[in-house]
């Protein structure tokens, strides 16, 4: 396998990859300056940025699992300062990110040191939803926070959804370019999808029985598979550096040539990926058009227009309040 070129590995893409001897699947998502482009449009405080990056690089792993069309979303609702993350990805390639939070409590979290991704997002639930166009192909799975990583977030919806032992690590950060510091993030999953379901038994109980001080080896193993190829999948992606995750010198392919040489992981086509936003004039007037009458009046800004600013892409949509009146109503 070639080693990274001068020039950087390839970023804003997703590599998909199987290793057969160990019955997994994975992916491996490095996102760059399409990232780094939606930070820095808002102007998010470092932590918050920080958080929407790691949501951000795991929806977008995530979402190119879907076929075809089809849209994939994380949501969070919480009371931590980071109350709201949502990042849309619509098949097969482009994505959005927000997030809402409160300053007083995020400067407050700051000067307690309370910046880690639970504690900034505090209790409150994620909701991951698959949409391919029609109610029977529309999915939703929930997860409680309760001040875990969306590592350990994401562990929770596979074990609970999906009932498939899955690993994920996720890694962001800024680098040094040209023109300044810019972010980037990094994640793997990976899934243990064996053909026979006698290899998905839980593991065997714990020895109640054991003398004080006795090491569990299974302790750790919190999906319950007690399977030999599944215990050296998760021991090897426990090895991943964050910097691994992160170097712009690292091809995804070198991270997997490290981890599985020994047992040889096939790569497939890559999913390049970019940052684009859904609203148009026409969506936001339909957005209008679920107002009562009264809040679309309080909405007219000083200049006498009703103005809606794009949360996700900081767009600005200005229209005749009398021509929206106009649309509404021949509509109805």
């Amino acid at each position: 396998m070639a080693e990274a070129s001068p020039a950087g590995a390839p970023d804003d893409r997703v590599l998909p990859f199987a290793v057969p001897e160990l019955d997994v699947r994975g992916r491996v998502v490095r996102l760059g300056p399409s990232l780094d482009q939606v930070l820095e449009r808002h102007h998010y405080p470092e932590p918050v940025a920080r958080v929407l990056a790691e949501a951000a690089a795991l929806t977008v792993m995530l979402g190119t699992t879907l076929k075809g069309e089809g849209r994939f979303q994380l949501q969070t609702k919480s009371d931590g300062p980071i109350s709201m993350l949502v990042v849309d990805f619509n098949a097969p390639d482009c994505y959005r990110a927000m997030a809402r939070y409160d300053a007083d409590q995020l400067a407050a979290a700051i000067d307690a040191n309370a910046i880690s991704t639970g504690e900034l997002l505090g209790k409150g639930h994620l909701a991951m939803t698959v949409d391919q166009g029609t109610e029977a192909t529309r999915y939703q799975g929930i997860v409680a926070l309760d001040g875990q990583s969306l590592e350990e977030a994401g562990h929770q919806y596979f074990r609970q959804s999906e009932q498939i032992p899955s690993r994920i690590r996720l890694g962001v950060g800024t680098v040094l370019t040209g023109s300044g510091l810019a972010w980037r993030a990094g994640g793997l999953i990976v899934q243990f999808m064996p053909n026979s379901p006698e290899r998905l038994r839980a593991a065997d109980l714990h020895p109640g029985d054991a003398p004080e001080g006795h090491e569990i080896l299974a302790a750790d193993n919190d999906d319950g598979i007690s399977d030999d190829a599944w215990a050296e999948t998760r021991s090897l992606v426990g090895t991943i550096e964050h910097h691994e995750l992160l170097d712009p010198l690292l091809e995804s392919e070198r991270l997997l040539y490290r981890l599985f040489h020994e047992r040889g992981a096939h790569v497939f086509e890559p999913v390049a990926v970019h940052e684009a936003c859904r609203c148009s004039r026409e969506r936001v007037l339909g957005m209008l058009k679920g107002f009562s009458a009264d809040d679309r009046k309080a909405m007219i800004a000083d200049d006498g227009t009703l103005g809606v600013t794009c949360e996700f892409c900081s767009r600005r949509y200005s229209f005749d309040p009398a021509e929206v009146e106009v649309e509404i109503s021949a509509g109805d």
